[in-house]
């Protein structure tokens, strides 16, 4: 995925009134405000009261569910081989969210969870720093979370 077509998707979920955030490695670009690698794909972390309007948008643009671990995950591939790993995220009135996770875990995205980045100098929602660090933990890191994690340390 590159950075226009991230670009491109956002501003068709903003006309949408759709609430999205960006979250992976592109979130963290966001927050660097370039891209530092190449992504395979491009995670989101969705309201899950706009999931359903999500999913018809995307669908509009060719895109088919090819990995569905609802209400955990769903992964969405487009023709062109392009990737869109969904979070779903249930938001309490404080702003925090709580994402289902497999074998019953639960990924909570705290209150201050939520800023915005800049791709290719578009202004785009996406997890905080603080979020995105929550989020790698507890996994054996790829060389991809080892970069990540070094940008991430230098805007916390």
């Amino acid at each position: 995925m590159e950075g226009s077509q991230v670009v491109d998707l956002f501003r068709a979920f903003a006309a949408a009134g759709l609430r999205v955030w960006l979250a992976g490695g592109w979130a963290v670009d966001a927050i660097v405000g370039r891209q530092t690698r190449a992504h395979d794909d491009m995670d989101v972390a969705v309201d899950i009261r706009d999931l359903p309007s999500f999913l018809e948008l995307l669908g509009e643009r060719g895109f088919v569910i090819t990995t569905d671990w609802a209400p955990s995950r769903l992964e969405l591939t487009a023709p062109d081989g392009r990737v869109v790993d969904v979070h779903p995220v249930a938001f309490a009135e404080d702003g925090s969210g709580q994402q289902a996770g497999l074998g019953g875990d639960t990924f909570v995205y705290a209150s201050d969870g939520f800023a915005v980045g800049t791709i290719d100098g578009s202004v785009i929602p996406c997890l905080s720093v603080s979020q995105q660090l929550r989020f790698r933990n507890g996994y054996e890191l790829r060389a991809a979370d080892i970069h990540d994690l070094e940008l991430l340390e230098k805007y916390r």
